[in-house]
């Protein structure tokens, strides 16, 4: 089976006055907890979590995109830090299990649904 990537927007931050603290970015601690909870309860074995620089969503942090070829790639913005990561796993177990990558939205975790969402088509079809 294809390789199914998550990315994650490491620098996404919620408040300008954490960047002055010099706080871990929210990004850091979404992956923190993605990593955290994929190696328990949520193992993300099919598919790799991968950090990138930036997403270019700073109006809408934290960001997360999952990718996979010849599927659509889903764009996930607005995701509150600690508790979007198990969401993140679950979504993911649901989209590789799909041949089209195509994710009925009630079948979106409940938290994701409240996120903002982008679906990119697929290239290659």
């Amino acid at each position: 089976m294809s390789k199914h990537t998550l990315f994650v927007c490491r620098s996404c931050h919620h408040a300008s006055e954490e960047r002055a603290k010099e706080q871990p970015a929210d990004g850091a601690r979404l992956l923190e907890q993605l990593k955290y909870l994929s190696t328990g309860q949520y193992p993300s074995d099919h598919f790799a979590i991968q950090p990138v620089a930036c997403l270019w969503t700073c109006d809408k942090p934290c960001a997360a995109a999952f990718s996979a070829p010849h599927k659509p790639t889903y764009l996930f913005t607005n995701l509150p830090v600690y508790e979007a990561a198990a969401a993140l796993l679950e979504f993911g177990q649901r989209y590789r299990e799909r041949k089209t990558g195509n994710v009925p939205w009630e079948e979106f975790p409940k938290l994701l649904q409240s996120a903002s969402i982008a679906k990119i088509p697929a290239v290659g079809r």
